[in-house]
């Protein structure tokens, strides 16, 4: 068990402590960025580029209020749900069954996922069929997060966000060089906050599924937890010096925050971009088996014949990414919450271990089982997005629990934070009103 220890107090110092956040970021790139983003600018060409950068800059607050509140509680966030104010029903709180009642959508998001998976192992390897592929590349995940501890997920997520991240840019340096080459006056009319009324569902579910979602948000209470910045504080005894380190410590979560907030912001506009440049302009949108076919042409399109091996190591690791940090989130998170109902046993870390690992075999069956029933990849991974939107509703409500009611005094943030903070809610609630009010 990690001990208390002072937090670093310079930046380098700091980026030793980094991590949680970018399990966040490779968790959010696959299914919001390669799929959602991309398909969105097809559809939509640059005019609702705007809807995309707001995503990823608005929920990062609602994000460290998670973080916040893991180090001084040092608890769960099912069993943090559970302490809310307001009734139950059996054992937990009204907030996890809204939880759940919404995971049917979000199992068919990761379903999608599998399936983009199986089809770009399909392209590199034809003689395997997309569902065969599809159970070969659950059951490996499975395998890989049964008995990983923290350490594997973060040195896992962190290599396939290097390599990802690294195709994407260079994939969109290069496109200035061809006849997709996107200008200035394209890139204005995205950031005019206009949108069009047939592009709702796609904007309230790119909202939902881009940047930091709902899921991410209540995952990092579980990371930050594992990565020992809660143990690192120590238990809040009222004291002046565990105030003073769980500040530093909020220091160091702030900038693991932020920087993983860089790093998808930036890849979730270059794919935008890519898709509104290559795959508007010709009139082409993502569907089904053809996903990875038509997404393909970006790079073809900006880097020749040659890129679609490129396309597709690249596209594997963006969409990998997120099935292997998503079997070990949803492990965690669906493992507390059963344990809160009372359906399983999250008591002590032993049994913890124990539903973690049934988690990550059960949870990746289920998602292959709804792939091959719907085969609809870019289908399934929308129809989650609108889950997740309609989720970080509840998250904003749970933030302002945290923020006003949880949070001890001697951790008051400055009035700068705050200021952000409800800027983020405020932005958050229009959008997801405006989304719901349209689509009814």
């Amino acid at each position: 068990m990690a001990q208390i220890l002072t937090p670093p107090t310079t930046f380098f110092g700091r980026l030793r402590y980094l991590g949680p956040g970018f399990i966040l970021s490779a968790a959010i790139v696959g299914s919001g960025e390669l799929i959602a983003t991309t398909a969105l600018g097809a559809k939509a060409g640059f005019v609702m580029f705007w809807i995309i950068i707001l995503s990823c800059l608005v929920k990062v607050a609602l994000q460290l209020e998670f973080g916040k509140n893991a180090i001084y509680t040092g608890t769960f966030v099912m069993h943090n749900f559970n302490q809310l104010p307001g009734p139950k029903l059996g054992k937990a709180h009204w907030s996890i069954w809204l939880w759940l009642s919404l995971q049917g959508l979000k199992l068919l998001q990761v379903g999608g996922i599998v399936g983009g998976v199986a089809i770009v192992l399909k392209m590199a390897w034809p003689g395997i069929s997309v569902n065969i592929w599809a159970i070969i590349s659950v059951l490996l995940t499975s395998l890989w997060v049964y008995k990983g501890n923290y350490g594997p997920v973060e040195k896992g997520a962190l290599v396939m966000i290097m390599l990802f991240t690294a195709v994407i840019l260079i994939s969109l340096f290069l496109l200035q060089g061809t006849k997709y080459a996107i200008q200035w006056p394209q890139v204005k009319t995205g950031l005019e906050f206009s949108l069009p009324a047939g592009m709702v569902a796609a904007a309230f579910g790119a909202f939902g599924i881009t940047g930091v979602g709902g899921d991410e948000i209540m995952y990092y209470n579980y990371w930050c937890i594992e990565k020992g910045y809660a143990a690192y504080s120590g238990p809040n005894d009222g004291s002046k010096e565990w105030a003073n380190r769980a500040k530093g410590w909020f220091n160091v979560m702030y900038l693991d925050a932020v920087l993983s907030m860089v790093v998808y912001t930036v890849v979730t506009a270059a794919f935008y971009l890519l898709g509104a440049a290559v795959l508007h302009s010709s009139g082409t949108v993502p569907e089904g088996y053809e996903m990875i076919e038509v997404l393909s042409k970006i790079f073809t399109e900006t880097l020749g014949p040659w890129a679609k091996n490129l396309f597709l190591v690249g596209a594997f690791f963006v969409l990998y990414s997120t099935l292997f940090t998503a079997t070990a989130s949803w492990a965690r998170v669906w493992g507390d919450a059963f344990g809160v109902i009372g359906w399983m046993k999250f008591d002590t870390p032993e049994n913890q271990r124990k539903t973690i690992g049934i988690f990550s075999w059960v949870l990746p069956m289920i998602w292959c089982g709804l792939f091959l029933f719907f085969q609809a990849p870019v289908m399934m991974v929308i129809l989650g997005g609108i889950a997740t939107s309609i989720l970080l509703i509840l998250i904003v409500y749970v933030s302002l629990v945290f923020r006003f009611r949880e949070l001890p005094a001697s951790l008051k943030p400055s009035l700068l934070y705050d200021i952000f903070f409800w800027i983020s809610i405020a932005s958050i609630l229009t959008v997801s009103a405006y989304g719901v009010l349209q689509i009814l």
